[in-house]
């Protein structure tokens, strides 16, 4: 293999979640088709609240994980925090609607407090298949130009007129759902930081180990051997 890679995922780990499990088994296979040998470290919401960027710039990644979240304002600290930085970023699930609030706040695109995302319109503690479609050209080099059927736990819809303002200055849509809505987004001016509404890890096998976790994963290595002399603490 390989030279390695450092991961950090933020978020509140449970053995007993499901997402929790499949982020770990989907970092599994996607390593095991780069061939890049990759460390991963759990780091909770709390404990990621205090990370420095010297911290922060010990990992060659960070993967947001999907909730539930014991802090959701401290959650809200931490996205804030990584969208200044050039550390590629995966969001996944719960955390695509924080980041989107993140840059509400952050731009002041909501002055007089109107309501500008849905409720969850996925039911109750169930995942439902949602189908993503490539919206841009770099999806469809991901996802070689097809639709992916995904679970999701998460489904929002962004009201137009906040649609409108994001699109044209902070985020690129990436892929649209069967609703039309913005399923897998990125921060403009950034080398790399996603949100997927839906859980891709879930859907990842040994077989077939997801594309956008691949790509992920991929341009940290990347990006960490063109940086060959960027020290990174244990």
């Amino acid at each position: 293999m390989a030279d390695g890679i450092k991961i950090a995922i933020f978020g509140d780990y449970n053995f007993t979640y499901n997402t929790h499990h499949a982020t770990n088994l989907a970092i599994d296979h996607s390593k095991n088709l780069l061939e890049v040998d990759v460390s991963y470290y759990w780091i909770r919401i709390d404990e990621a609240a205090n990370y420095k960027e010297d911290d922060i710039a010990n990992y060659d990644g960070i993967w947001i994980a999907p909730g539930p979240y014991n802090n959701e304002f401290l959650l809200h600290g931490v996205i804030r925090k990584l969208t200044h930085l050039k550390i590629p970023t995966l969001i996944t699930g719960d955390a695509y609607k924080t980041f989107i609030e993140v840059l509400i706040n952050q731009y002041n695109l909501n002055p007089n407090n109107e309501k500008l995302i849905s409720d969850n319109l996925a039911s109750d503690n169930q995942f439902e298949k949602v189908i993503v479609s490539p919206h841009s050209k770099t999806l469809e080099r991901i996802y070689m130009n097809q639709p992916r059927t995904e679970l999701t736990s998460s489904r929002y819809a962004l009201y137009p007129q906040l649609l409108t303002h994001l699109h044209s200055e902070w985020i690129d849509i990436e892929a649209i759902n069967q609703f039309e809505d913005p399923e897998i987004i990125s921060l403009k001016k950034h080398p790399f930081c996603v949100a997927s509404m839906s859980k891709p890890q879930i859907c990842s096998t040994r077989e077939m180990p997801h594309p956008l976790v691949s790509s992920f994963l991929n341009l940290c290595f990347q990006l960490a051997i063109s940086n060959p002399d960027k020290s990174k603490s244990a």
